[in-house]
């Protein structure tokens, strides 16, 4: 097994060419967090992409041994957790970080359910289906992000929050990524909003005037969510905070520019800029920085996460 600063330097090359929004906000932790963010953050990578025949997160496609691929995942990750090295870097980090931590466990069980449920061919038909799915693909991976920035594991509203956050990213994902889901032959918008506007689901793409409604739907759902984790992004250190809110920000600003593109929003992948990003940083550490006197009380018409 590589040692811990091969398997970050492994990690810090995974979420460079893997995600430029999460690798510029993990840029403000504090080193040691940094390095934790980017080590759980590999084994993510690795499963996502393992599960859907992918490469750093491009390309997926259809394969034809997706229960496999979920056992294979399984199979690591207890090794992993275990402290046995697996032959994988992305799996001994998640080995490296767990021990470091204490990530819970059932969390961690949490996320690869999500890969499960795609292994499946599961598709959501309520809006409470959509969020169940939205909460073992990112909100759990939000509350184990929380564990590696220090919130204990019994702080559930605080982990609420930082589900929350990965609630909202999801949403975005799911919007911004309609047609590149179709051509995959999946579709997670639920069965109840394509009935309600008559969308087929199995070519989604064909009426965009009202999959535009969808799509704002989801974005106005996913700034409740993201309005959520900003208070619990209050609680924590100040870089911390920092990197959350500009997280907030640089993600969120792909739902908003879905929901601003209306039909022509599948034309191109909605990103933000170099330039946007720096706005949102700069943006961040101001709100980190002059934290609100008074916390607020999560609104309980929120999905909340299973416990």
């Amino acid at each position: 097994m590589l040692d811990r600063p091969a398997l970050v330097a492994h990690a810090r090359d995974t979420i460079a060419r893997g995600s430029k929004s999460f690798a510029a906000a993990s840029k403000l932790f504090d080193p040691q967090t940094r390095e934790r963010a980017w080590l759980l953050y590999a084994w993510c990578r690795a499963c996502d992409d393992l599960a859907d025949g992918q490469d750093l997160g491009h390309g997926m496609q259809r394969v034809g041994d997706a229960q496999a691929r979920i056992d294979l995942i399984r199979a690591r990750t207890a090794q992993a957790l275990a402290g046995q090295a697996t032959g994988d870097p992305a799996f001994d980090a998640l080995g490296v970080v767990a021990a470091e931590v204490g990530l819970p466990e059932a969390i961690i069980h949490d996320v690869i359910d999500g890969f499960q449920l795609d292994a499946d061919e599961w598709r959501p038909v309520s809006e409470a289906d959509l969020y169940q799915y939205c909460y073992h693909v990112a909100g759990a991976v939000g509350g184990l992000m929380a564990v590696v920035m220090g919130v204990p594991a019994d702080q559930h509203d605080t982990l609420d929050r930082a589900c929350d956050l990965g609630l909202a990213f999801q949403l975005a994902n799911i919007a911004r990524d309609i047609a590149e889901d179709a051509g995959a032959g999946r579709c997670y918008l639920p069965a109840d909003w394509l009935d309600e506007l008559g969308i087929d689901p199995a070519d989604p793409l064909a009426d965009r005037a009202k999959l535009a409604v969808l799509a704002r739907r989801m974005a106005t759902r996913a700034a409740l969510h993201e309005d959520s984790a900003r208070v619990g992004a209050a609680r924590l250190p100040l870089r911390s905070g920092w990197a959350v809110l500009a997280a907030a920000d640089i993600y969120g600003g792909i739902a908003r520019k879905v929901a601003v593109a209306g039909p022509r929003a599948w034309d191109q992948r909605q990103t933000t800029s170099k330039g946007e990003k720096l706005v949102a940083i700069a943006r961040a550490y101001v709100a980190a920085r002059w934290r609100p006197a008074r916390d607020t009380p999560r609104d309980p018409v929120l999905w909340t996460r299973p416990r």
